[in-house]
């Protein structure tokens, strides 16, 4: 896994709704922002900046009392320690400027 930088976040992202076309909705959004690892989660590195706008996006489309998404950040020393069997470690896409 590549080392976070100090502007970021790794966040565990889960969500869940009984409205297929709901949950439809929250994929879409969260794809914009992160990795989809398994059903219903995602991981995303995230600046405080990009959570606001992405929790922004997301209550657009949840119903509260049915819907949940919930976001889990962690440390950078966690972040460090995440252990992933059968597929890629979270990573932080890098950005090159030409």
């Amino acid at each position: 896994m590549s080392e976070p930088s100090k502007q970021t976040t790794l966040y565990v992202i889960a969500y869940d709704s009984p409205s297929d076309r709901r949950r439809t909705k929250i994929h879409k959004v969260l794809s914009g922002f992160g990795q989809w690892t398994q059903y219903s989660l995602f991981e995303a590195w995230l600046t405080d900046k990009e959570l606001v706008a992405l929790r922004g996006k997301l209550d657009r489309h949840l119903k509260r009392e049915e819907d949940s998404v919930r976001f889990y950040p962690l440390c950078a020393s966690c972040a460090g320690r995440v252990e992933t069997v059968g597929s890629p470690a979270p990573h932080e896409d890098e950005l090159l400027v030409v």
